[in-house]
Protein backbone atom coordinates (compact mmCIF):
# COMPACT_ATOMS: atom_id res chain seq x y z
CA UNK A 1 0.00 0.00 0.00
CA UNK A 2 1.49 3.24 -0.60
CA UNK A 3 0.81 6.31 1.44
CA UNK A 4 2.44 8.80 -0.77
CA UNK A 5 2.96 9.74 -4.59
CA UNK A 6 5.54 7.90 -6.48
CA UNK A 7 5.84 11.28 -8.64
CA UNK A 8 7.94 14.27 -6.82
CA UNK A 9 5.63 17.28 -7.61
CA UNK A 10 2.51 15.11 -6.20
CA UNK A 11 4.44 13.33 -2.97
CA UNK A 12 5.47 16.94 -2.28
CA UNK A 13 2.09 18.07 -2.56
CA UNK A 14 0.83 15.21 -0.23
CA UNK A 15 3.88 16.07 2.25
CA UNK A 16 2.86 19.69 2.63
CA UNK A 17 -0.61 19.11 2.93
CA UNK A 18 -0.06 16.62 5.51
CA UNK A 19 2.37 19.16 7.72
CA UNK A 20 -0.20 21.75 7.80
CA UNK A 21 -2.92 19.00 8.84
CA UNK A 22 -0.64 18.13 11.80
CA UNK A 23 0.43 21.51 12.13
CA UNK A 24 -3.19 22.97 12.94
CA UNK A 25 -4.02 19.88 14.69
CA UNK A 26 -0.69 20.59 17.15
CA UNK A 27 -1.87 24.42 16.80
CA UNK A 28 -5.10 23.60 18.24
CA UNK A 29 -4.20 21.29 21.30
CA UNK A 30 -1.68 23.69 22.66
CA UNK A 31 -3.90 27.13 21.83
CA UNK A 32 -6.73 24.76 24.07
CA UNK A 33 -4.23 24.21 26.75
CA UNK A 34 -3.71 27.80 27.20
CA UNK A 35 -7.07 28.63 27.44
CA UNK A 36 -7.28 25.55 30.03
CA UNK A 37 -4.17 27.28 31.67
CA UNK A 38 -6.03 31.05 31.79
CA UNK A 39 -9.49 29.49 33.36
CA UNK A 40 -7.52 27.29 35.73
CA UNK A 41 -6.09 31.11 37.20
CA UNK A 42 -9.53 31.75 38.15
CA UNK A 43 -9.69 28.76 40.66
CA UNK A 44 -7.24 30.78 42.38
CA UNK A 45 -9.72 32.73 44.50
CA UNK A 46 -11.22 29.08 45.55
CA UNK A 47 -8.30 28.11 46.47
CA UNK A 48 -7.43 30.78 48.90
CA UNK A 49 -11.27 30.76 50.08
CA UNK A 50 -11.02 27.18 51.19
CA UNK A 51 -7.55 27.74 52.71
CA UNK A 52 -8.49 30.47 55.02
CA UNK A 53 -12.01 28.51 56.02
CA UNK A 54 -9.83 25.38 56.46
CA UNK A 55 -7.62 27.86 58.71
CA UNK A 56 -10.29 29.84 60.65
CA UNK A 57 -12.03 26.44 61.23
CA UNK A 58 -8.84 24.63 62.73
CA UNK A 59 -8.49 27.94 64.67
CA UNK A 60 -11.65 28.45 66.09
CA UNK A 61 -11.72 24.73 67.28
CA UNK A 62 -8.68 24.93 68.90
CA UNK A 63 -10.30 27.49 70.37
CA UNK A 64 -13.51 25.56 71.87
CA UNK A 65 -11.25 23.29 73.04
CA UNK A 66 -9.05 25.69 74.96
CA UNK A 67 -12.36 27.29 76.16
CA UNK A 68 -13.85 24.22 76.95
CA UNK A 69 -11.40 23.66 79.61
CA UNK A 70 -12.56 26.49 81.81
CA UNK A 71 -14.21 25.44 84.93
CA UNK A 72 -18.01 25.31 85.10
CA UNK A 73 -18.98 27.02 82.28
CA UNK A 74 -16.57 25.37 79.71
CA UNK A 75 -19.25 23.50 77.88
CA UNK A 76 -21.03 26.95 76.97
CA UNK A 77 -18.29 28.87 75.85
CA UNK A 78 -17.20 25.79 73.21
CA UNK A 79 -20.44 25.54 71.75
CA UNK A 80 -19.96 28.78 69.73
CA UNK A 81 -16.58 28.15 68.72
CA UNK A 82 -17.73 24.79 67.80
CA UNK A 83 -20.54 26.77 65.21
CA UNK A 84 -18.14 29.22 64.06
CA UNK A 85 -15.93 26.41 63.40
CA UNK A 86 -18.39 24.94 61.10
CA UNK A 87 -19.42 27.70 59.50
CA UNK A 88 -14.90 27.90 58.63
CA UNK A 89 -15.84 24.69 57.20
CA UNK A 90 -18.27 25.90 55.21
CA UNK A 91 -16.37 28.94 53.67
CA UNK A 92 -13.55 26.46 52.54
CA UNK A 93 -16.38 23.88 51.24
CA UNK A 94 -17.25 26.82 49.40
CA UNK A 95 -14.07 27.53 47.78
CA UNK A 96 -13.72 23.96 46.63
CA UNK A 97 -17.00 23.92 44.92
CA UNK A 98 -15.28 27.09 42.65
CA UNK A 99 -12.46 25.37 42.29
CA UNK A 100 -14.28 22.33 40.97
CA UNK A 101 -16.16 24.34 38.50
CA UNK A 102 -13.69 26.29 37.46
CA UNK A 103 -11.60 22.81 36.62
CA UNK A 104 -15.03 21.91 34.69
CA UNK A 105 -15.29 24.70 32.88
CA UNK A 106 -11.75 24.16 32.02
CA UNK A 107 -11.88 21.07 30.54
CA UNK A 108 -14.99 21.29 28.85
CA UNK A 109 -13.48 24.61 27.18
CA UNK A 110 -10.39 22.84 26.23
CA UNK A 111 -12.48 19.57 25.11
CA UNK A 112 -13.95 21.60 22.82
CA UNK A 113 -11.33 23.78 21.58
CA UNK A 114 -9.44 20.63 20.40
CA UNK A 115 -12.49 18.34 19.18
CA UNK A 116 -13.76 21.56 16.74
CA UNK A 117 -10.84 21.96 15.00
CA UNK A 118 -8.94 18.89 14.87
CA UNK A 119 -12.31 17.49 13.48
CA UNK A 120 -12.49 19.82 10.62
CA UNK A 121 -8.99 19.27 9.57
CA UNK A 122 -9.82 15.72 9.99
CA UNK A 123 -12.60 15.86 7.53
CA UNK A 124 -11.01 18.21 4.93
CA UNK A 125 -7.53 16.29 4.98
CA UNK A 126 -8.26 12.73 5.48
CA UNK A 127 -11.09 11.40 3.17
CA UNK A 128 -8.77 13.03 0.22
CA UNK A 129 -5.77 11.60 1.51
CA UNK A 130 -7.61 8.18 1.85
CA UNK A 131 -9.09 8.33 -1.30
CA UNK A 132 -6.01 8.73 -3.21
CA UNK A 133 -4.71 5.91 -1.55
CA UNK A 134 -8.04 3.67 -2.59
CA UNK A 135 -7.47 5.34 -6.06
CA UNK A 136 -4.08 4.58 -6.66
CA UNK A 137 -4.52 0.85 -5.22
CA UNK A 138 -6.66 -0.01 -7.79
CA UNK A 139 -4.80 1.74 -10.85
CA UNK A 140 -1.78 -0.18 -9.92
CA UNK A 141 -4.03 -3.56 -9.60
CA UNK A 142 -5.22 -2.73 -12.60
CA UNK A 143 -1.64 -1.85 -14.34
CA UNK A 144 -0.35 -5.35 -13.16
CA UNK A 145 -3.59 -7.26 -14.44
CA UNK A 146 -4.11 -8.99 -17.99
CA UNK A 147 -5.90 -6.23 -19.86
CA UNK A 148 -5.51 -3.39 -17.45
CA UNK A 149 -3.34 -1.29 -19.44
CA UNK A 150 -6.16 -1.13 -22.11
CA UNK A 151 -8.65 0.04 -19.03
CA UNK A 152 -6.34 2.53 -17.83
CA UNK A 153 -5.57 3.84 -21.60
CA UNK A 154 -9.75 4.25 -21.73
CA UNK A 155 -9.75 6.19 -18.16
CA UNK A 156 -7.36 8.53 -19.76
CA UNK A 157 -9.70 9.10 -22.83
CA UNK A 158 -12.41 9.60 -20.36
CA UNK A 159 -10.63 12.22 -18.26
CA UNK A 160 -9.27 15.91 -18.47
CA UNK A 161 -8.69 16.42 -22.15
CA UNK A 162 -5.28 18.43 -21.23
CA UNK A 163 -2.51 16.04 -20.96
CA UNK A 164 -3.26 14.12 -23.93
CA UNK A 165 -2.83 17.29 -26.22
CA UNK A 166 0.88 16.47 -25.59
CA UNK A 167 0.62 13.09 -26.95
CA UNK A 168 1.32 12.39 -30.31
CA UNK A 169 -2.11 11.68 -32.26
CA UNK A 170 -2.18 9.18 -34.65
CA UNK A 171 -4.59 9.31 -38.29
CA UNK A 172 -7.48 8.86 -36.77
CA UNK A 173 -7.23 10.28 -33.31
CA UNK A 174 -6.25 8.57 -29.82
CA UNK A 175 -10.13 7.13 -29.27
CA UNK A 176 -9.48 5.56 -32.73
CA UNK A 177 -6.01 4.11 -32.51
CA UNK A 178 -7.60 2.77 -28.58
CA UNK A 179 -10.26 0.76 -30.43
CA UNK A 180 -7.94 -1.01 -32.65
CA UNK A 181 -5.69 -1.89 -30.26
CA UNK A 182 -2.83 0.75 -30.72
CA UNK A 183 -0.36 -0.80 -28.03
CA UNK A 184 1.69 2.54 -28.39
CA UNK A 185 -1.01 4.12 -28.16
CA UNK A 186 -2.75 2.25 -25.35
CA UNK A 187 0.81 2.43 -23.61
CA UNK A 188 0.97 6.26 -24.06
CA UNK A 189 -2.29 6.31 -22.34
CA UNK A 190 -1.91 4.48 -19.55
CA UNK A 191 0.92 6.56 -18.49
CA UNK A 192 -1.25 9.32 -19.02
CA UNK A 193 -3.59 7.96 -16.38
CA UNK A 194 -0.49 6.55 -13.89
CA UNK A 195 0.62 10.03 -13.98
CA UNK A 196 -2.14 11.66 -13.15
CA UNK A 197 -2.75 9.70 -9.96
CA UNK A 198 1.20 10.44 -8.92
CA UNK A 199 2.50 7.03 -9.98
CA UNK A 200 5.56 6.03 -11.89
CA UNK A 201 4.71 4.13 -15.17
Amino acid sequence: MLFYAQTPARRNRQILADLIALLLIAAAVKFALAVHGAIMMLAEPGRKVESSGDSLAAALDDAGETASRVPLVGDLLKAPFRSAADAGSGIADAGQSLQDTVGQVAFLAALGLIVVPVAFVLLLWLPLRLRWIRRSATIRRLRDTPGGADLLALRALTGPPGELAALPAPPGGLADAWRRGDRQVISDLSEVTLRRAGLRP
